[in-house]
């Protein structure tokens, strides 16, 4: 079985940078778990860094989170569904709000469950994915005041995650004057601006980072020391804290065109035929990992003289060229991981977990 594994060390080496950065700045910062998926072994990881507060955009995630550590802090990142308020409020200390009839659920669940409830209301700053319109923000806040046991913690934005509208200064300084307008309208204090996640680590080291914010989620950057602003990695930084291995299953020297006439494969696509490729031969690899698990653009071997020829649902297959590595059935192939690619082998039942 293919399997993918955490180094605890790299990541322990990322978590001191990173906290190293935060504190320097008087930042707070959440680390954003979701990578994860809810596995245990690895959550208990996480946990041994010392963290406060996490995030994760499934209450079941949560809820394991809060098994293995009930002091720690925990964030709901995504708009609740109604019907799961309870759920919320039990394994959520904190949950990110744009619809004011499910606060108004959140407030009664919290009533209920006598509990004090905080919440952190997002605005829409271009990215059109979750945010309240900044028309209708002033009126929002009136109305969220007013409810029970329900406490505004901080206004928030995201940014790059669907339409990947950046978070540059000028955007952050409207989050920063829009919590101040909240402040001054309703005489209240608002502790966070989380309006940092990894895409907004760069701003820090470039200075153009407002005073005002001063909360961070992140996630990618710590598990992959990424450069999100920039796609590109930090030098500083481990970008092998995941990686992938999967076992060769069969390996023979095979033609590189394939034969006979050509329909849909099961992406339903095409395959296009390189002229230049008729009649070469090259090793072939079979993995024992495939398209269920994972997409092929997501993970890449290594080693440069490997390449991805090919997937199917529980199969990819690897070019080897002339296989001057003299690998045989049984070895295994390493590959490196981008964000999406350990996302989903994370959420894949198939897939042992591991750590290196």
């Amino acid at each position: 079985m293919a399997f993918i594994t955490l180094n605890k060390q790299k990541l322990k080496e990322n978590y001191q940078s990173l906290d190293t950065l935060f504190q320097s700045k008087n930042i707070e910062w959440s680390i954003v778990a979701k990578l994860l998926c809810g596995n245990t072994t690895y959550l208990e990881a996480l946990m041994e860094l010392g963290i406060k507060q996490v995030c994760d955009s499934r209450i079941t995630n949560l809820k394991i989170i809060k098994s293995i550590n009930p002091e720690i802090e925990t964030v709901f990142i995504k708009p609740p569904a109604k019907r799961y308020v309870n759920k919320i409020i039990q394994f959520a200390d904190v949950s990110f709000n744009t619809e004011f009839e499910t606060i108004k659920l959140l407030s009664d669940a919290a009533v209920r469950f006598k509990k004090l409830h905080k919440i952190v209301i997002m605005i829409e700053l271009g990215e059109l994915r979750e945010g309240v319109m900044r028309e209708q923000f002033i009126e929002f806040y009136s109305k969220v005041f007013e409810l029970p046991n329900i406490e505004v913690a901080g206004i928030g934005a995201n940014l790059t995650c669907m339409n990947g509208v950046l978070p540059n200064h000028d955007k952050l300084i409207q989050l920063c004057l829009y919590k101040e307008l909240v402040e001054a309208r309703f005489d209240k204090k608002i502790p966070y601006i989380s309006g940092g996640a990894s895409v907004t680590i760069p701003l820090i080291e470039r200075g153009l980072l407002p005073s005002g914010v001063n909360h961070f989620r992140v996630g990618e950057t710590l598990f992959l020391g990424t450069d999100v602003y920039n796609n590109s990695p930090f030098e500083h930084m481990h970008n092998d804290v995941f990686k992938l291995y999967a076992e060769i299953i069969e390996l023979n020297d095979k033609p590189m065109v394939p034969s006979g006439e050509l329909g849909l494969n099961l992406m339903g696509e095409t395959m296009e035929i390189d002229d230049a490729n008729e009649g070469s031969h090259s090793y072939r690899a079979i993995v024992d990992v495939g398209l269920l698990d994972v997409e092929e653009g997501s993970i890449n071997p290594i080693h440069s003289d490997m390449s991805i020829a090919g997937a199917s649902s529980d199969m990819i297959v690897i070019d080897l060229g002339e296989n001057k590595r003299g690998l045989q059935v049984g070895n295994l192939i390493e590959f490196s991981l981008n964000y999406m690619g350990i996302l989903r082998l994370m959420n894949s039942d198939y897939i042992d977990k591991k750590f290196e």
